[in-house]
């Protein structure tokens, strides 16, 4: 903590005037070691000795977006958790899944949850989305010196914006690279180990306009065809009821797919490959 804080108990003045809307501004001033980021590293590469994350995929539909994650995380040739949750609400309308360095991606998910409720209550209204989308840009950025070292975390984020340039096109998608860099995705994307072959299912059943329940089927889908070919992917855990966690924004908000209705469409995409393994 500061080391000029009052010893009478009273708040310091830039907690009472944070004098910013971004949290991470303000955390940069009053304790910067808190950022991940700003955290000194020993030298040399470090990958091998946290748990990561891997396959996450987003797809716009005709209401919003559709994001779902597979739920393995691997250190090194093994298997960490079986059950890690890398998909989460943003905020009211917009996700945010994260492939990378499990520890540092989960504390950056949540410092970004902090900065657009902070934004939201210091300015009195919502951050739009790609102002959203460019504050993460961002918080990746200020991660380059860990990722550098092999701790690298590459979030999706994608939403429902309440303003578009297009109504038609109301579900928006982002990636990012290691740097910071910030691109607008068109219809899907995947991120993580399993994305190259998660896109290549994406892009053979993606089509303009799709429901949000065939996003969400087409999303399982691609989470089995990545875990079918990358080993630190994790598919359909029909013995331990252990499924992909997939998410949807729209105008109502985000909601996540209950155990019920996530297990009713995993069982569904296994039954249809012991038919046609090959999907």
């Amino acid at each position: 903590m500061p080391k000029d804080f009052d010893p009478s108990g009273r708040l310091p003045d830039f907690f009472v005037n944070a004098g910013t809307s971004s949290f991470t501004q303000f955390l940069t001033h009053v304790s910067p070691e808190l950022l991940p980021g700003r955290r000194p590293l020993p030298p040399g590469l470090s990958a091998d000795i946290a748990p990561h994350g891997t396959t996450i995929v987003a797809i716009a539909t005709a209401d919003g977006v559709v994001m779902g994650g597979d739920r393995r995380a691997t250190m090194g040739n093994l298997i960490a958790s079986r059950d890690i949750e890398k998909v989460h609400p943003a905020d009211s309308y917009s996700l945010i899944g994260i492939a990378g360095t499990a520890g540092i991606g989960i504390e950056l998910m949540r410092l970004f949850q902090v900065e657009l409720e902070h934004y939201e209550k210091i300015e009195g209204t919502m951050l739009s989305l790609d102002g959203k989308a460019n504050r993460l840009a961002g918080m990746v950025r200020g991660n380059l010196g860990a990722a550098m070292q092999g701790l690298a975390v590459v979030p999706l984020f994608a939403g429902f914006d309440l303003s578009p340039a297009d109504p038609a096109k109301v579900g928006r998608i982002f990636s990012f690279d290691v740097a910071g860099g910030l691109y607008e995705e068109t219809g899907y994307d995947a991120i993580g180990s399993g994305s190259l072959f998660a896109k290549s299912a994406l892009k053979k059943k993606y089509r303009a306009g799709l429901s949000t329940d065939d996003a969400v089927r087409l999303a399982v889908e691609a989470l089995y065809d990545a875990a079918d070919d990358d080993t630190a992917t994790g598919g359909p855990d029909l013995t331990r009821k252990i499924f992909p966690v997939v998410m949807s924004a729209t105008a109502n908000g985000t909601h996540r797919l209950s155990e019920a209705e996530i297990t009713a469409v995993a069982e569904q995409v296994v039954a249809g490959r012991m038919e046609n393994p090959g999907g």
